[in-house]
């Protein structure tokens, strides 16, 4: 980016929620909002303005808390609002920007899933994720875009009885993927379900799908 690697990365806003975690404030809505519910984007040393999701960037960064829709339209408000986060006008916008951020969201959402599968909070296979939901021990259901009604409605069900939320009309989560991107990030063949079954494991794996939803928005979702 475009100062040295080794100095720390400036943002352009600063501020506290009353916990104590940083706020920051869209550059486009210019609405503040806690720092890991936004995008953040950096600027390569040749002013190509790139999606950094993980804020791990170094240098000067921008963040953005609408979705892909609102991003998309921006146009000139976009360029503007750069310009002056980045106090420079020698910008190249690309023009899928929106679709980088998916794809990067997409990414730390599965890197984030395969984490967890490794350290053993994962269950896959419709009649292991029935019986831990049927036994209170699921905390986060989650189903592949092309998952079938009927084995989604059966464990949404089975996640209902162990939480005690029978009739509540509480489901699984909708993944916007198929079952072949859920299967390659868990390293198996076929998983069409995909059940958390730590509280803390859930929540980062919640935490992750839960931007990547934020931004795709209700239209793009499946």
């Amino acid at each position: 980016m475009r100062t040295p690697n080794n100095e720390r990365p400036v943002e352009l806003t600063d501020g506290q929620r009353a916990d104590g975690g940083p706020i920051r404030t869209c550059i486009l809505s210019r609405e503040g909002q806690p720092r890991d519910g936004l995008i953040r984007l950096a600027v390569s040393p040749d002013g190509d303005v790139l999606p950094d999701v993980r804020a791990k960037a170094p240098g000067r960064g921008a963040w953005i808390g609408v979705d892909r829709a609102t991003l998309d339209a921006s146009g000139k408000q976009l360029r503007g609002a750069l310009s002056r986060a980045f106090k420079t006008s020698d910008l190249n916008i690309p023009d899928d920007l929106g679709a980088r951020i998916v794809a990067q969201l997409e990414r730390a959402f599965l890197d984030r899933l395969g984490l967890e599968a490794k350290a053993g909070y994962v269950v896959i296979g419709g009649e292991r994720i029935e019986k831990a939901g049927r036994m209170g021990k699921l905390h986060l259901l989650l189903h592949a875009a092309d998952a079938g009604t009927d084995g989604s409605r059966k464990l949404d069900q089975a996640l209902r009885v162990g939480t005690d939320r029978e009739g509540s009309g509480d489901t699984g989560f909708t993944l916007p993927f198929p079952r072949t991107i859920l299967s390659l990030a868990l390293g198996r063949e076929n998983v069409v379900h995909a059940g958390l079954t730590d509280p803390r494991a859930a929540g980062r794996v919640r935490e992750a799908l839960d931007r990547l939803l934020h931004f795709i928005g209700p239209d793009t979702a499946p």
